[in-house]
């Protein structure tokens, strides 16, 4: 007679990184990796983590846009302007640098 075996579920929750989003150093560091995968759509779905830690409806008013306007440059394959993204960065508080490749560590 085979044998019953209980199985135990385990919860498991979605990963959500905006819930890790709050300071302005962790924004930073989360931005400055997404900047480093050749895939934009890394850094778009970054900018979209920061923007909902920090309200949507707050980052799309400090930006100019609509709400739909602003998932609409964040969705996948979106190819924002870079004045949209500026305006981005500058709602968030971020601001992106350059420097040499020969600097990176």
């Amino acid at each position: 007679m085979p044998s019953k075996t209980t199985k135990k579920k385990i919860a498991v929750s979605r990963f959500d990184a905006a819930d890790y989003l709050d300071s302005e150093e962790m924004i930073a560091e989360y931005l400055a990796a997404a900047l480093e995968d050749s895939n934009p759509d890394v850094f778009l779905s970054a900018l979209g983590d920061v923007a909902k830690a920090r309200g949507m409806a707050k980052i799309a008013k400090d930006a100019g846009l609509s709400r739909e306007s602003l998932y609409k440059a964040l969705a996948p394959g979106a190819k924002p302007r870079y004045e949209t993204v500026r305006k981005l960065m500058d709602a968030i508080g971020v601001k992106m640098t350059a420097q040499s490749a020969a600097h990176v560590g």
